[in-house]
């Protein structure tokens, strides 16, 4: 507990990049001497600009034992990059984190033929029956499945390994203790029982649009290979796969229809040079002479898929109705879907049609830029919005505030 307050004091301290905190880590040795090192010690250390040598002049640890006793009454575990348990396979990436939280078992990744499995959030019926099988065989067949917990080919992919029995990790862009989206909340539950959570924000931290793309590169740097199921053409699943391959790592796609949109994605990374999966074990016959012991190629003879249960994941039991103008509608009163009040102030300024700047809608929601621009960010990833040009957003539902 001694040690780990230092980690924490240095991986929030907001006005360093992950870069300059592993060079003071390189050239301290710890975060502890990072943390007494005098100012013209920390001067030494390559690249280190004025106002990072300000921010570490911040030496409160309140807020770092605040982080502390907030684990130990959740069951957080942390993992620093100097434990024995941290994943060497990430340890390789650029940028690694130097400290993750964790809930549930942490496995052993370096042992284990873990696949990332991605895809869109507005998946269609056919892209969540071919993750939920996918996630299912691969686990049958001894792979570890690992993904997002985010709705649709996310969720898919781990229902189908815990239906298999089998342990699943996943990878959040946010606290271990915040479920989002809210509508994962048992498949949450199930993941930290049956396997484990993992992330490299402090509890409480709620998600943000630009948590995502920095998520993205521990849940490609944790695995062997990142399979992309379904995908339309602007995708944060094709971030995740353009990740892996800086990585060096493999990459894997589902082909699709043609005339599909939601599989653009997907035939174009297979047109690029994507491996082509239609069944688990073409991903893991790649790694069976490594790991001989943990895999075995009986495709043929895996059970047939348990039958899903009444709560999965992208298709909802209250589907939103639709407005005379054909999109679909949302009560931001009753707020099914979670949103925080800056989504809701967005969606209500944005028109349908015409593209709005975020700067101008900041100014009418009396909102920062930067806030906005998160929620707009989050909008999309949800699909309730659609970027139009530079920072140009249009409303891609219709917003009802009734109580009925």
């Amino acid at each position: 507990m001694s040690a780990l307050k230092y980690w924490v004091w240095l991986t929030t301290r907001k006005g360093l990049s992950g870069p300059c905190r592993h060079a003071l880590l390189e050239h301290f040795g710890s975060p502890e001497e990072i943390y007494y090192a005098e100012p013209v010690d920390l001067r030494q250390v390559e690249g280190i600009t004025a106002d990072q040598l300000r921010d570490l002049e911040n030496k409160s640890l309140d807020s770092a034992l605040a982080i502390l006793e907030e684990c130990a009454r959740k069951d957080i575990f942390l993992l620093t990059m100097q434990d024995a348990l941290y994943p060497q396979r990430l340890k390789n990436i650029y940028d690694p984190p130097l400290l993750l939280y964790g809930k549930g078992a942490m496995p052993l990744f370096d042992e284990e033929a873990a696949v990332a499995v991605v895809g869109t959030r507005r998946c269609t019926p056919y892209g969540i029956r071919t993750a939920e099988r996918f996630g299912f065989e691969m686990s049958k067949q001894g792979g570890l499945v690992v993904s997002g917990l985010a709705r649709g080919i996310d969720a898919a992919a781990q229902g189908g390994a815990l239906r298999a029995g089998a342990l699943t990790a996943a990878v959040l862009g946010c606290g271990v203790d915040v479920v989002y989206p809210m509508e994962n909340s048992r498949l949450y539950e199930d993941v930290a029982s049956s396997g484990v959570l993992l992330t490299e924000y402090p509890p409480g931290t709620e998600p943000n649009g630009w948590h995502f793309p920095a998520r993205n590169r521990i849940l490609s740097g944790l695995c062997l290979a990142t399979l992309v199921v379904e995908a339309p053409e602007k995708s944060g699943a094709l971030i995740t796969a353009a990740t892996a391959l800086e990585q060096g790592r493999d990459v894997y796609a589902v082909p699709g229809q043609l005339d599909a949109e939601s599989s653009v994605g997907c035939n174009r990374l297979i047109r690029e040079g994507a491996g082509l999966a239609t069944e688990s074990w073409d991903i893991l016959r790649e790694y069976y002479s490594r790991y001989p012991h943990k895999l075995h190629p009986d495709g043929e003879k895996l059970p047939p898929l348990p039958k899903r249960s009444d709560v999965f994941y992208s298709e909802r039991k209250n589907k939103p109705k639709a407005a005379p103008s054909g999109l679909p509608v949302i009560n931001v009163r009753r707020n099914a879907e979670g949103l925080t009040d800056d989504q809701i102030k967005v969606l209500k300024i944005l028109d349908d049609k015409v593209p709005m700047l975020t700067d101008d809608i900041a100014i009418q929601a009396n909102v920062p830029v930067r806030r906005i621009l998160s929620a707009v960010t989050m909008l999309e990833i949800d699909g309730f919005t659609r970027q139009e040009g530079l920072r140009k957003f249009v409303r891609t539902v219709e917003v009802e505030d009734t109580k009925e």
